[in-house]
């Protein structure tokens, strides 16, 4: 019996759970709160994974410590006569001995076999306690009104509260639904009362009910579709193409962030021009510029004319509701921008280092050259063992073989797993194949077998489900990006999900491997810690003996039409853009992917020639390049200025193509011409004409417009 064990992989959970965190989030730039909250989920969803192989084991041992101890007791009671007998005669014996006490030595000394993890059985109910409740809580409760509060656009707590309540009341509604409904089923039943720990098994039926039916769906999914992308990852040029065709398809979503980035920021500088700074709403203004990038708020004009009154044009402020709306657009589109962005630069990335393994694997020097265009430099100490040449062998060689061979060994694996959620009910002769290996293992005490066989599936369940969430991207309100460019919303949703999917399914592996006596209907099954605290749900026979057992047979449907891609070629039907192989229209989103790299390479380029000419000119007259990067800094930003403040909506093509042309010079040599003066008087007009529009946006305030000025 040790607790060393127990005590590592506690550690090392907790040091994965930090160092994915620290990955994919930016823990300088995110809230405390929100940090403290996504660990404290991420870390106990993890926790659950690798503890119950710990906790199958001991229970392991306790069945046979307790197999041993029935096998005892039914050959008993004639021993135990006749040793009583000569310990009469002879009277030697103490009067402690009794036959309890001989066949509690005799249990001890059987040949059960302790597991090296095996801790007191105190321990793992305390820590499932603690464990199921904290991330119960934070699934159902904290996360959910966390992210809608972090996106709602009030200026005080207790509106914010407010709007996160509301927004969160579909999932509390839900929840509320499910718990109802077997709430009435139970005091329906005159066999049976309602109590507190009845209540409680119904509130965990209710959660786990819901967690096993997003499970199914998500595994679906998921084991057919990972079992896929391993083994297309080694067909040259598939991965290129899908990579092309999620560019061209994200190209339109980066557009249209950006002009609705464009257009809300836009607003915001008119309302900021209405509400001056003695506006009591002038604080409401300047925290929704604290939303905005910082050129944005350079730009916008502090407003601090005293001599202008506010209320002078009262009729045109915006009310509280109004700025309330806009605040709300704002972190909404700032999100969305954020998230296109890093997806944009992700997918960009790997599609130039696709092409240079394609361009490097014709090399004959079988070295590997990156572009200038690749930015995956790794550190010195990398690139001691992994040389030009391993890298060749590694990324043009090896790893096309290790993917197709890992994705055949995935697909036995999903095989496996839908063979068993089909047949784990079937008790006599035993279906589950992983109740097969895992019982074998049993009898011949080989638990150091049974924890990293445990890990390896419930992990490959956990990937399979989770691989499906970020795929599927409901209305894109999310993403998982590395480098620290995933948001907050992003991260309190994956832990959100995390604890709302990880006891089900723990609880369907328990039943995968005849651990739940309720399944295998066995008295004397020893079952884990964690059965112990989940309960059965007999309290609900229809969910216990019917949903649990019967519903995970619809996976076998759902991955024969996720193989089929029976969804993608609906939706393609539909008009949904879809990655299909044999289809003319995704053959020109690929042909448009490949050019779009294109142009993002030579954009590339002319920013690093222009680095490079900078630096040349740095180098060749040292102080006197301060005026280069003067003019060389305000062209940038006027560039940035440009990308990033918004047109507004009263500026056409024509005022935008004269706000770009060059100033006139007067003083120089006219051209030689029929009318030498036309050309001049046209040039004072347009200019005019130009100084006059922009002093006009400047002074007076255009009308509002209307439904119909698109048209």
């Amino acid at each position: 019996m040790s607790a060393g064990p127990l005590v590592i992989e506690v550690i090392c959970t907790c040091c994965l759970a930090a160092f994915l965190l620290h990955r994919y989030g930016d823990l300088r730039k995110q809230n405390i709160l929100t940090t403290l909250t996504t660990f404290i989920a991420w870390y106990f969803s993890f926790l659950i994974i690798f503890v119950l192989p710990l906790d199958v084991s001991s229970t392991f041992y306790r069945q046979c410590f307790k197999d041993k101890a029935t096998k005892i007791l039914t050959t008993t009671p004639k021993s135990s006569n006749i040793t009583t007998t000569a310990d009469r005669n002879t009277s030697t014996t103490p009067a402690s001995s009794t036959p309890a006490l001989q066949i509690f030595s005799q249990v001890h000394d059987s040949p059960c076999e302790i597991p090296l993890s095996h801790v007191p059985e105190n321990v793992l109910p305390t820590l499932w306690q603690v464990v199921y409740w904290t991330s119960q809580l934070l699934t159902w409760i904290i996360l959910p009104l966390m992210q809608s509060y972090s996106t709602a656009g009030d200026f005080t707590v207790a509106g914010k509260i407010k709007t996160a309540l509301i927004e969160n009341a579909i999932y509390y509604g839900s929840y509320l639904l499910i718990f109802g409904v077997c709430l009435i089923y139970v005091v329906a039943k005159a066999d049976l009362q309602v109590d507190a720990e009845r209540l409680k098994v119904i509130g965990i039926t209710a959660s786990n009910t819901w967690g096993l039916f997003l499970l199914i769906l998500l595994l679906g999914y998921g084991l057919v579709e990972v079992p896929r992308s391993v083994y297309n990852s080694c067909k040259k040029g598939f991965v290129l193409s899908k990579t092309y065709f999620k560019i061209s398809k994200l190209s339109t979503d980066k557009t249209e962030a950006d002009e609705a980035l464009e257009d809300v920021l836009d607003e915001i500088k008119k309302v900021s021009e209405k509400i001056k700074y003695n506006h009591p709403l002038r604080k409401h203004v300047d925290t929704i510029l604290l939303k905005c990038p910082e050129t944005m708020r350079h730009s916008v004009k502090q407003n601090n004319d005293d001599y202008e009154d506010y209320n002078r044009s009262s009729v045109d402020i915006p009310n509280e509701k109004t700025l309330v709306r806009l605040h709300k657009r704002v972190i909404r589109d700032s999100q969305n921008h954020h998230r296109t962005h890093a997806q944009w630069n992700s997918l960009m990335q790997k599609a130039i280092d696709l092409e240079d393994v394609e361009k490097n694997e014709q090399s004959a020097t079988r070295k590997f050259q990156r572009s200038q265009h690749s930015t995956s430099a790794l550190p010195a100490f990398v690139r001691i063992v992994y040389t030009p040449l391993v890298e060749w062998y590694w990324r043009c060689k090896v790893y096309f073989w290790l993917m197709r061979v890992c994705g055949i060994l995935l697909a036995i694996v999903t095989f496996m797993v839908v063979w068993s959620e089909c047949l784990f009910f079937v008790k006599d002769p035993v279906l589950s194949l992983f109740a097969i290996f895992i019982n074998a293992a049993k009898h011949n005490y080989d638990y150091v077998f049974i924890e990293l066989s445990s890990i390896l599936i419930i992990a490959y369940l956990c990937f399979c489900a989770y691989y499906s969430v970020f795929q599927i991207r409901i209305l894109n309100l999310y993403y998982i990006a590395p480098h620290h460019q995933t948001d907050e919303f992003s991260l309190m949703f994956t832990g959100m999900m995390l604890c709302r999917l990880t006891p089900p399914m723990c609880l369907n592996f328990l039943g995968l491997i005849h651990l739940d006596s309720h399944i295998t209907k066995e008295d004397n099954l020893e079952e884990t810690s964690y059965t112990q605290i989940m309960g059965h749900m007999d309290v609900i026979s229809f969910i216990s003996d019917g949903f649990n057992i019967y519903f995970p047979m619809i996976l076998v449907l759902l991955c024969i039409c996720t193989f089929f891609s029976l969804g993608s070629r609906i939706l393609h039907f539909l008009g949904v853009q879809q990655f299909i192989g044999d289809d003319d229209m995704t053959q020109e989103l690929v042909d448009e992917g490949r050019q779009i790299v294109q142009r993002e390479k030579r954009s590339r380029d002319r920013k690093h020639d222009s680095a490079e000419r900078r630096r040349e000119w740095t180098e060749r007259f040292g102080t006197t390049s301060q005026s280069s990067d003067r003019i060389i800094g305000s062209r940038a930003d006027r560039e940035r200025e440009r990308e990033t403040l918004a047109r507004s909506p009263d500026d056409n093509d024509k005022t935008e193509l004269l706000k770009e042309a060059e100033p006139i010079d007067y003083t120089g040599e006219l051209p030689s011409t029929t009318d030498p003066f036309s050309d001049f008087s046209q040039g004072y007009q347009r200019t005019s004409s130009l100084r006059s529009s922009r002093f006009s946006s400047k002074t007076s305030s255009a009308p509002p417009r209307g439904i119909f000025d698109d048209v």
